[in-house]
């Protein structure tokens, strides 16, 4: 894998693969890659904590290996698994097929546990094939046993399975952890981590975000979007106020529908790309107006 030299060296690396991180992300995600830590970061929906992780998987060309958290999520989830229905049916090739006699009822035992059974989950899989990304992503939807779970696969890169033995991550993968911070984690895990909180972009990053993203939308359209959804943001009686991803949504949706310029109508019809409950539409809805007067 290529590491880069310094902060600014990553920030252009994942501008080119249209990631626009600012001067704190990409300090904090540069010390988490030289110093082979895991990365946590929070922040509300949309602000691209899952997208970094992503970019750097496209930057430094990288597996990436997402493990989606969400409750009741246990280590046979995240780790591996044996294929029952597959270690059944060799079992009932060797009864088909051996001389009962001769057959060594330990032997058979050892190979229903053989790797070709094994099943490999999100975290054995970049302790295995690292160089890669580990994607953790929403920790805040899990429970605090898998919790420490994972910070004790994060503290030695390693996990034993008892039938075939330990497996050693030669290279640590990149670990990057998401939080939308509907609980708060434990101490042990974030002092095991750097930590970044995203905010939502400034006005002018995120009419660069938008043009770096999509090349093809007009400057006047890009400014627009940008501006309305900001003002969104700011308004703070919406049930959930948009983020970057809601941004690009409605920016595609526009340049779909062949539009240059934001009008009144077209907002109006299109303003789902950006606001997800009805109570949010009604709202917006009876503010588009001012908002692009």
């Amino acid at each position: 894998m290529k590491q880069p030299r310094s902060s600014d060296e990553l920030g252009r690396d994942l501008g080119e693969v249209g990631y626009l991180a600012d001067e704190g992300l990409a300090t904090i995600a540069y010390l988490a890659l030289a110093m082979q830590r895991p990365l946590l970061l929070e922040g509300e929906p949309g602000t691209g904590k899952t997208a970094l992780a992503e970019a750097v998987a496209r930057a430094y060309d990288l597996p990436l290996i997402r493990l989606q958290c969400y409750e009741g999520i246990d280590a046979t989830q995240a780790l591996y698994d044996w294929d029952f229905p597959r270690q059944i049916l060799h079992l009932r090739t060797v009864e088909a097929t051996a001389d009962r006699s001769q057959v060594d009822a330990e032997s058979v035992e050892q190979s229903l546990f053989d790797e070709r059974f094994l099943l490999a989950r999100p975290i054995l899989r970049a302790l295995r094939e690292s160089p890669a990304v580990l994607l953790v992503d929403e920790i805040d939807r899990a429970d605090d046993e898998f919790e420490a779970f994972l910070l004790e696969v994060l503290s030695t890169n390693q996990v034993t399975i008892p039938e075939l033995g330990t497996v050693r991550a030669t290279v640590p993968p990149i670990v990057v952890l998401t939080s939308n911070r509907t609980r708060e984690l434990h101490d042990a895990l974030k002092r095991r981590c750097l930590y970044h909180w995203i905010e939502h972009p400034g006005l002018a990053r995120e009419i660069e975000i938008v043009r770096t993203r999509m090349p093809e939308v007009s400057q006047r359209l890009a400014e627009q979007v940008a501006g309305v959804v900001s003002d969104l943001r700011s308004r703070g009686d919406l049930l959930k106020p948009p983020g970057v991803a809601e941004t690009l949504d409605w920016t595609a949706a526009l340049v779909r529908l062949e539009r240059d310029e934001l009008d009144l109508e077209t907002a109006a019809a299109t303003i789902g790309a950006v606001c997800k409950y009805r109570e949010d539409i009604d709202r917006v809805r009876d503010a588009l107006s001012s908002m692009l007067a």
